[in-house]
């Protein structure tokens, strides 16, 4: 977009790490990470290029619930990421500690505008040594490394990732800005080394035999796939996890913060599941060049004793050697809804935060937040308006509106059902929802808007084609219609269509298809703007509204919705409460 960025992090080594498991993508996530591809972000790239194993998950499902997955060459993927950092024009990659947050004490005085009312405008970070970065925009992507401490059983370390250390500096910045932090905690599994796994004792998993990529720039994919197994927990391993849940961090008192219901531990799984004779494992390797495996379902922080008598009750891991043992990191985050629906800190103008520091887990949701805190933190110093994504036009704005106008009371993880409008939002169509956009952005070239011009003009023709050709049932696009017929199908009666290209074949098939589903969609998605036609202002006074309930007031004031749409998706905000805003700001318009 033309920003001159600095990107500052502990250590240049790490950049494009993978703390966890080494897969991008999955239900709901693989959405998201089309939608960053199809703005210009990296992750689609990366992945494609250094992938061992490709999935497209739900596909007995309609297109609405596919989800991409891949599983990652967890070092090549790294050093990818690494290397598109380092050839983008304009950024300087640096190894610095940042340690303290500049920032002048000019409030904003302008009325109506974002950010009114602000008590602080960053100009920059200062970094261990003293030296000083001076920027109009500062974008915080901290993860899990806040005043970070790791728990394996009993044991306790400072440090946001195995090997790492932990930054303390910034939450005593933020704090001293106003800005609430908590504390959230996340885990993750043990990794064994696959030359000591009998995988015979283990259920095959491959890939898809045509893997589909990521990147809209990919028409397709060439990899030689490695494998996935799959095994299982028994009552024994249970019995041990049962007997050993004193030594467990988050069972005795050690840990007290939340962690993500929704990727539990396995110690959570044997107590919120205590009916369950057995939980599923996924072994996954690391990479081509290493014996390093995964092991997806066994988050733990038990005893190093405990996770090493647990894999001998495992079948096919019985002789398994552990190359790293699991453990648990506790860290500080912001809660959300602190922060404008643009990512922007509403204490602090110029400071955006992105990731794991807003309440997230997951690579896909942090690079989405990263993408558009971005974006905006580019847009805002050339004096344009803020970036914000809809409900109806990308998971991306779900996510956000999510985290800025319900907060998170657990590490916020993207789930297909979270997406009120998830027809509308299949992954095979992101380039078409958000690719005209983020050019007029200047998120992404002339190349990829060509690209999609050419599959958008492929989609008319095989529209075309459906309409004027017929048969028995009259054009081929009523006749496709019918659940019981394919692609295939209308071929057969209009050999034209065999020239279409497969992505804008799969599209003009959806658009037919599932029509009167997403002119439904549609009418709702209108009501929804509608409402967001209408602005609130920033320094809008709740307390004026007498007959507004005070549960409302409070919540108003402290979310500060920017319109009414938003308003309606706050926590405990009634049609009553949204009926006396609308009546209010009706005739405040008017008598203005």
């Amino acid at each position: 977009m033309g920003a001159r960025v600095a990107l500052l992090t502990t250590n240049c080594d790490t950049v494009g790490q993978m703390s966890c498991n080494p897969a991008i993508g999955g239900v709901g996530k693989g959405q998201i990470v089309r939608e960053i591809d199809a703005m210009g972000g990296a992750m689609g790239q990366a992945i494609d290029a250094t992938g061992i194993q490709f999935r497209l998950l739900n596909r007995r499902k309609g297109p609405a619930m596919h989800s991409p997955r891949a599983q990652a060459d967890k070092k090549a993927y790294q050093q990818e990421i690494k290397r598109i950092v380092e050839e983008t024009p304009n950024l300087s990659l640096r190894q610095e500690v940042v340690e303290d947050i500049e920032v002048n004490d000019e409030a904003r005085m302008t009325n109506d505008e974002p950010g009114d009312g602000i008590r602080h405008s960053v100009i920059g970070v200062s970094v261990r040594g003293g030296a000083v970065y001076n920027a109009p925009a500062v974008v915080l992507t901290t993860g899990t490394f806040l005043q970070a401490l790791m728990h394996t059983g009993e044991a306790k370390t400072a440090g946001g990732r195995a090997g790492e250390g932990t930054t303390a500096g910034i939450s005593g910045a933020l704090a001293r800005l106003g800005i609430r932090l908590e504390r959230f905690k996340t885990g993750t599994p043990p990794r064994l080394n696959g030359r000591t796994i009998d995988y015979s004792r283990t259920e095959l998993q491959p890939g898809d035999d045509a893997p589909q990529p990521f990147s809209f720039l990919n028409d397709s994919l060439h990899v030689e796939q490695l494998p996935c197994y799959i095994t299982y927990t028994n009552p024994a391993v249970h019995d041990l996890i049962n007997a050993n849940l004193r030594r467990a961090p988050m069972y005795s008192g050690q840990i007290n913060t939340s962690g993500p219901r929704y990727c539990p531990s396995i110690e959570d799984k044997i107590v919120r599941f205590a009916d369950k004779q057995q939980h599923q494992l996924f072994l996954e390797p690391e990479g081509r060049h290493t014996q390093e495996v995964y092991v997806n379902g066994v988050s733990t922080s038990l005893p190093r004793d405990v996770q090493d008598d647990m894999f001998k009750l495992i079948p096919g891991l019985e002789q398994a050697e552990i190359m790293r043992y699991g453990y648990a990191v506790e860290y500080d985050y912001a809660p959300p809804d602190q922060l404008t629906p643009w990512l922007e800190s509403k204490q602090c103008g110029g400071l955006f935060l992105a990731g794991q520091i807003n309440g997230t887990t997951g690579y896909e949701e942090a690079g989405a937040q990263g993408l558009i805190a971005g974006a905006n933190a580019a847009l805002q110093v050339a004096g344009r308006d803020p970036l914000i994504l809809s409900r109806d036009e990308a998971y991306i704005g779900v996510l956000i509106d999510d985290l800025v106008t319900c907060g998170v009371d657990e590490p916020y993880r993207m789930f297909t059902s979270r997406a009120e409008y998830r027809l509308l939002l299949r992954h095979d169509n992101a380039d078409r929802r958000l690719t005209p956009l983020a050019h007029r952005l200047g998120l992404v070239g002339d190349d990829r808007q060509n690209r999609l011009q050419a599959k958008a003009s492929a989609i008319e023709q095989a529209k075309h084609i459906l309409d004027t050709a017929t048969c028995d049932a009259g054009p081929l696009s009523k006749y496709l219609r019918r659940p019981e017929v394919t692609w295939d199908h209308v071929v057969q009666r209009a050999p034209a269509l065999a020239e279409i290209d497969s992505a804008a074949a799969d599209q003009a098939l959806y658009d037919i298809k599932y029509a009167g589903y997403i002119a439904r969609q549609q009418t709702e998605v209108e009501r929804q703007q509608r409402l967001a036609a209408k602005r609130i202002p920033h320094q809008f006074d709740y307390d004026r509204l007498g007959q507004l309930r005070a549960e409302a007031r409070e919540k108003l004031t402290r979310i500060r919705p920017v319109d009414l749409a938003q308003a309606s998706r706050i926590s405990g905000i009634t049609p009553a409460d949204i009926a006396l805003l609308v009546a209010h700001i009706e005739g405040r318009a008017t008598s203005s």
